[in-house]
């Protein structure tokens, strides 16, 4: 089922979250995704918004970068999601 415009929205900024947490971490996308055990092509497709990461690649994530889940999800997107 194609994504929402929202969820299309939300995907993109949670990427740019992903990037911006793990550049002010010093990784290299390489590193990351070495970690995770994904072919940096994939965590570069996830950065950028263009696919919907699943919940294990997104709970290795948190660990690789050493976070805890909340800070993964604490950003806002341009628009307001609605409950």
């Amino acid at each position: 089922m194609p994504l929402t415009s929202e969820e299309k929205e939300f995907v993109i900024a949670l990427g740019k979250h992903i990037v911006s947490i793990r550049k002010k971490k010093g990784f290299k996308q390489k590193e990351i995704a070495d970690l995770l055990d994904i072919a940096d092509s994939s965590l570069r497709r996830i950065e950028y918004g263009k696919t919907n990461p699943t919940t294990s690649t997104l709970f290795g994530l948190v660990k690789a970068l050493d976070i805890d889940f909340s800070e993964l999800f604490e950003f806002t997107s341009t628009k307001k999601l609605e409950k």
